[in-house]
């Protein structure tokens, strides 16, 4: 995620826009969009009915307008905001949004939404939209939350019922994604830089972390998703391939060739066992954990992809494409097929995507310095189980 270069993303753009133009027929960052909506007001459930931005099932994929996203202001945005990782806290009920150089933690309600902010992280002047700066990345644990500042190089433990940071630990190196490990009680960081996971150990109330290891990941890591079923990390290397991480012995069990020439984001369907890549350039695979990592899926998206997000609920992955201003929703049956649904226009830059427990798909918008909600209204999956 944080190795892209200059270069990457120019001939990103430029792959982006050829392919809008031959095939997928969805805009590119520098096609005449219309600006967004400007929001001045946080929405909340009197203002925005639930059905409000619901999308009617096409007969077939089409790219339709962006007025089906509701635009959600954060506090404290004032402009552009380096977004990078967003996730949903079921526990807590609330979408988790790192704010970058805000110095501010915020949780939405997906019912009414409206951001609180948690302060204490570190803040940068001006409007910063790169991900460098303060907190970008954070996970529930138990009935806390544990998020990483890039700027001060450390892991906060931020308690959400009294809004405020209540333990902290030094990093080893800049840290990238922070996950959450249950059945261990441990927290694990991606230092990309040093091409290694961090793991630190969490004991008391409130719990405080402490150094444990360094899990060496040559080539990467990028991105990091818990696999609790079968006690695994899964985690990608830059370059085409994706690796299995035993929890309890902290070892690398497998790699696996997942599709991708640029391998950015990760999601997990724990129950079917399927992990999805999404790939740089425009893609994404299904590689099956169950059965050494064979490929069984796979879809054009928009290009500049980096972070997606799956709901169980709905079988659904999401796949937001920063250099297309586009996002790609894709059905996953049974087999590990990926069916696009439709391809909606986002934002300029909008990379990174989380998917709440209410059908809700929530976007970043770091030009804006807001998240674009709307709700999925597909309707669930239903296929026959093949075998694979």
């Amino acid at each position: 995620m944080r190795r892209q270069s200059v270069v990457e993303c120019l001939i990103a753009s430029t792959v982006s826009l050829v392919l809008a133009v031959a095939s997928l027929g969805c805009r590119s960052t520098r096609s005449s969009a219309p600006p967004p909506v400007a929001s001045t007001a946080t929405p909340n459930a009197e203002s925005i009915p639930s059905t409000a931005n619901a999308l009617a099932p096409p007969v077939a994929s089409t790219s339709v307008t962006s007025d089906r996203f509701t635009p959600v202001p954060l506090p404290g945005a004032n402009g552009g905001i380096g977004f990078d990782d967003l996730t949903f806290a079921p526990r807590l009920g609330r979408l988790v949004a790192p704010a970058g150089r805000t110095g501010k933690l915020d949780l939405i309600d997906p019912a009414t939404r409206e951001a609180v902010a948690v302060d204490g992280f570190a803040t940068t002047e001006g409007h910063a939209r790169g991900h460098e700066q303060g907190t970008t990345s954070a996970d529930e644990g138990g009935a806390f939350i544990f998020a990483i500042d890039r700027t001060t190089k450390r892991l906060d433990v931020v308690d959400p019922k009294q809004r405020k940071i209540v333990a902290n630990a030094p990093l080893g190196g800049s840290p990238d994604y922070v996950r959450w490990v249950e059945s261990t009680r441990e927290v694990w960081v991606t230092e990309p830089d040093n091409d290694r996971i961090e793991i630190f150990a969490v004991a008391g109330t409130p719990p405080k972390p402490s150094h444990a290891a360094f899990i060496k990941v040559d080539g990467g890591p990028e991105s990091l998703v818990i696999d609790n079923k079968r006690q695994r990390a899964f985690t990608h290397l830059w370059k085409a391939s994706s690796v299995a991480v035993d929890l309890h012995s902290r070892s690398t069990i497998a790699t696996w060739h997942n599709g991708c020439s640029g391998s950015r984001g990760i999601a997990l369907d724990e129950s079917r066992g399927f992990l999805f890549a999404g790939c740089s350039e425009g893609k994404a695979f299904t590689i099956d954990v169950d059965h050494d990592g064979k490929p069984i899926g796979s879809a054009t998206t928009g290009n500049g992809v980096d972070v997606i997000a799956y709901s169980a609920s709905l079988k659904h992955l999401y796949v937001p494409g920063a250099a297309s201003a586009t996002m790609t929703i894709l059905d996953v049956k049974d087999t590990g097929e990926l069916v696009t649904l439709a391809t909606l226009p986002t934002a300029k830059g909008a990379h990174c995507v989380a998917a709440d427990d209410q059908g809700g798909v929530w976007v970043c918008d770091p030009e804006e310095g807001r998240i674009l909600y709307l709700k999925d209204a597909f309707g669930a999956s239903v296929t026959a189980r093949s075998p694979r």
